[in-house]
């Protein structure tokens, strides 16, 4: 019946900088848009079918907790991390190594945190087993 992960949505303050962000700054490839001016929307994938929606119109201040974060699977926690703050995030964990204390036992990952221009919560999750 599930088939995995297919988007999150956010609705964001600034859509062109939004769009730049996760674009060229963190590589998704846009798939659709739709609608004009506070109600354009554009669906971009991030890879392995996973996409992010993003919707303008948001609001000025965005309280933190609109989700808990966006994990996205990488290749390098480290490299992912540099990528983002280059593009205007800012790093709320910097790259660390860690066990998840869980059941069954996981491999070891790597993670980090970073908020994006609105405040969105994004985690690098790099790990070959999970």
């Amino acid at each position: 019946m599930y088939k995995g992960f297919h988007h999150v949505a956010i609705k964001v303050k600034d859509f062109d900088a939004s769009l730049k962000f996760y674009t060229e700054g963190l590589g998704c490839e846009p798939k659709i848009f739709w609608g004009e001016g506070d109600g354009r929307a554009v669906m971009l994938h991030i890879g392995n079918g996973c996409m992010i929606e993003l919707f303008a119109g948001g609001p000025a201040e965005q309280p933190e907790g609109l989700w808990m974060h966006l994990a996205i699977k990488v290749d390098n926690s480290d490299e992912a991390l540099a990528r983002a703050l280059k593009a205007g995030a800012v790093q709320t964990m910097a790259p660390t190594t860690i066990d998840i204390p869980s059941t069954p036992k996981t491999a070891t990952v790597r993670i980090s945190f970073c908020k994006g221009l609105d405040g969105e919560i994004l985690e690098f999750f790099q790990s070959d087993d999970i």
